[in-house]
């Protein structure tokens, strides 16, 4: 590992402050830290691995904040988070070994998808409606496909549970975004421990981070708490447009070759 300079360590625990706000609201926090990590001079796997650290405090906080007003049950959600935790670690494990040019094409175009969803969704507020999906087959079924996802490849998973939750639990968007963070804290500490038995991960820096991330947290669910649907889906919105062009605007992207770009 190295040392990093004091201005460096600055600005990732402000990027970890402010990805742990956005994410408590909209998810995406993966959108501010990974490039962060990245421009400081980590390896593409030590970014992730360190990501996932720092992002447990970041969604434990979330989650702990929503549960305590409310609105979301741990206990009666704890299988479907043990379900999210073994995907991920499993999505981790296979993440050397499954090519990631077909994610890398196609999520662009699913988080934009999802984000004219969101806009375009008439009467789409913090009130529950009718289920399309038993609890029983949406844990079984849903949540551990997502929590794959998250430990192979990662953004967008919080945007990913959020619509499930909205179209098929039924949810509305407050107490969607509350088991978001519930299930993301889950997959995080799945991928979390593949990672840190591979040895990628920064312990001082991903500690410093995840006090940030405890912080903004903090914030950003108290604010959603407060103000719900008005400021979810704006934000949810913003995120995932915002993902699918700096995933657009990578030269890498497999999609780019496709449309000629």
């Amino acid at each position: 590992m190295f040392d990093l300079a004091t201005q460096t360590v600055v600005i990732l625990g402000a990027a970890a402050f402010a990805a742990g706000f956005v994410d408590s609201i909209a998810g995406g926090g993966g959108l501010i830290t990974i490039p962060a990590l990245l421009l400081a001079g980590f390896s593409p796997v030590e970014a992730l691995g360190t990501n996932k650290l720092q992002g447990m405090f970041g969604s434990g906080s979330a989650t702990i904040h929503y549960a305590a007003k409310g609105h979301v049950d741990l206990r009666r959600q704890f299988p479907s988070a043990l379900l999210a935790l073994a995907g991920s670690a499993l999505g981790a494990l296979l993440a050397t070994f499954v090519p990631g040019d077909l994610l890398r094409a196609l999520l662009p175009v699913l988080l934009i998808a999802i984000a004219l969803f969101f806009a375009l969704k008439p009467n789409m507020g913090d009130v529950d409606r009718a289920r399309r999906l038993s609890p029983f087959l949406f844990g079984l079924i849903l949540v551990p496909i997502v929590g794959f996802y998250d430990g192979l490849f990662g953004p967008g998973a919080g945007s990913f549970y959020m619509l499930a939750f909205v179209t098929l639990a039924g949810y509305g968007v407050l107490k969607a975004t509350a088991h978001t963070k519930l299930l993301n804290f889950a997959s995080n500490i799945g991928g979390f421990i593949v990672f840190a038995a591979a040895g990628v991960v920064y312990w001082k820096i991903g500690l410093m981070m995840g006090v940030a991330q405890f912080l903004g947290a903090r914030v950003g669910a108290s604010l959603a708490i407060r103000n719900g649907a008005k400021l979810i889906k704006p934000l949810l919105v913003v995120v995932c447009l915002a993902l699918a062009v700096k995933l657009l605007a990578d030269p890498a992207n497999p999609l780019r070759t496709l449309i000629g770009v």
